[in-house]
């Protein structure tokens, strides 16, 4: 057996890893898209470092665009086999592939005004909403806690990662050469303590792990609960300054939880009164996913329903659907939030919303969520006063903040958690994937001080095969 990294190698976007049996059998674990790397995003996502052909199986571990975002690409260019992953996953993956191949259709067609006023090539999407629904055919549903076959030599099992709705930590059970090897891949592992999602779940004894490692060298927690931090920042920028909030947040998991939050607010008779938008289609159709799956929620959450219908719904919430009702949010002096995607504020309406609002320094730009040190969500948190936006340089005037305790990623602490139902001795390797090379090279020390014994940072494109 060999394992090939082909993204989230000593970085934190674009996963995809490809096990290689003896016999030839190509398993892909997720496929994810590079996002917030520069100038180098566009080449890692046209080219994935293998043949898509000679691939049999994909397994998705969760539907997060970093994860499942370049599937349609991968069929386009010969991948015809079957696709596994939970229910909520392939309901969240149709919806949000769709909205990429939009986002990317109207983002190409932005840019390419620019480009041809200067004379450069033009660019084409990855890929369209008919190849989306052409991925969408191949798709395959497997429970939780199930041992479901693939092949006659590999069976799969999903436990809850609780990172986002329908994540996975997936695990291998794979007859190599007469001999059984047991193979997990955590996903993205969620928060002991979420908001909305129930606790990451044990999994059975591995031989080798790949594990995610984002914030491997971080904890959470803040001084101040969410919602009283949400509270006092929505007060500052909208009530003291009479400016506008931008909060870019992923429409999976992140805008559910401020909604959550918000929501809790009101409830407690807190929420200023004020306009908040959500301007992001895709978002309204995650939510309403979320709703359709109330088994994913954890005991906070329901105890709230037995009050509250709707957790994430209350006075003052619009949902934005069309363009020209987002491009007149630029327009509105008025105070008020936005939340719109994408998180690390990369593409999609909230790029324009921080142009239109950056140069003000009534406005506050919030993040509540990791971002690539290249993002333009990164950029800002690294302070940053002069951003490049669509092609532009712009000054930053607006305040910018963060709330680091709203990951949906676990932190170290987390992650030692959720590696600490194994007996380390039993572990041959743990790869560590999905994580900027520093903090992996800290966390690989800590792995190693709680009892692993060889754990590997694999490189981009490198083929290791397990010890």
């Amino acid at each position: 057996m060999k394992i090939s990294f082909h993204g989230a190698a000593r970085n934190v976007t674009g996963s995809k890893h490809l096990i290689t049996l003896n016999n030839g059998t190509r398993i892909l674990l997720d496929c994810g898209m590079f996002q917030g790397m520069g100038q180098q995003t566009d080449v890692l996502n046209e080219h994935f470092g293998f043949d898509p052909a000679s691939v049999n199986y994909l397994i998705l571990s969760h539907a997060h665009i970093d994860h499942c975002g370049l599937i349609p690409r991968l069929v386009a260019e010969g991948f015809s086999g079957s696709i596994f992953c939970t229910a909520a996953t392939m309901d969240l993956t149709r919806i949000l592939l769709l909205d990429s191949a939009k986002i990317q259709l109207q983002d190409t067609e932005y840019s390419n005004k620019h480009r041809q006023r200067r004379g450069l090539p033009l660019l084409e999407p990855l890929y369209s909403e008919d190849d989306v629904m052409e991925t969408m055919r191949l798709f395959n549903i497997v429970d939780y806690n199930t041992n479901f076959e693939i092949d006659p030599r590999v069976t799969v099992r999903f436990t809850d990662a609780g990172h986002i709705i329908g994540s996975a930590a997936v695990h291998l059970s794979i007859i190599e050469d007469g001999k059984p090897i047991q193979l997990t891949f955590s996903g993205d592992v969620g928060r002991y303590g979420d908001l909305l999602l129930k606790n990451p779940q044990t999994f059975p004894q591995a031989d080798y792990i790949i594990l995610e490692s984002t914030y491997g060298d971080s904890l959470h927690k803040d001084l101040v609960p969410i919602e009283d931090e949400l509270y006092e920042i929505i007060r500052q920028t909208c009530m003291i300054k009479k400016g506008k909030l931008i909060i870019p947040a992923f429409s999976v998991g992140r805008t559910q939880e401020l909604l959550y939050a918000l929501n809790a607010m009101e409830l407690k008779g807190k929420l200023p009164d004020i306009p908040y938008y959500v301007d992001s289609p895709l978002s309204e159709k995650a939510t309403q996913v979320l709703k359709n799956h109330p088994e994913v929620y954890n005991d906070g959450v329901k105890r709230v329903l037995k009050t509250d219908e709707d957790p994430f719904s209350f006075k003052g919430l619009r949902f934005v659907e069309s363009v020209e009702e987002s491009k007149m949010l630029n327009d509105d002096p008025r105070p008020c939030v936005i939340i719109s995607a994408s998180g690390m504020a990369e593409a999609g309406r909230v790029k324009h919303h921080i142009k239109n609002n950056i140069n003000n320094a009534k406005n506050t730009i919030l993040m509540v969520g990791y971002c690539e040190p290249s993002s333009l969500g990164g950029r800002l948190l690294a302070g940053d006063r002069v951003v490049d936006i669509f092609g532009n340089d712009y000054h930053v005037k607006a305040e910018v903040r963060s709330i680091k305790s709203m990951s949906a990623h676990g932190d170290y602490e987390d992650l030692l958690q959720f590696v600490s139902c194994q007996n380390a001795n039993r572990v041959k390797t743990l790869f560590l994937v999905h994580g900027e090379y520093d903090v992996q090279q800290h966390f690989r020390q800590t792995l190693l001080h709680n009892g692993f014994k060889r754990v590997e940072i694999p490189n981009l494109h490198q083929t290791m095969i397990p010890a």
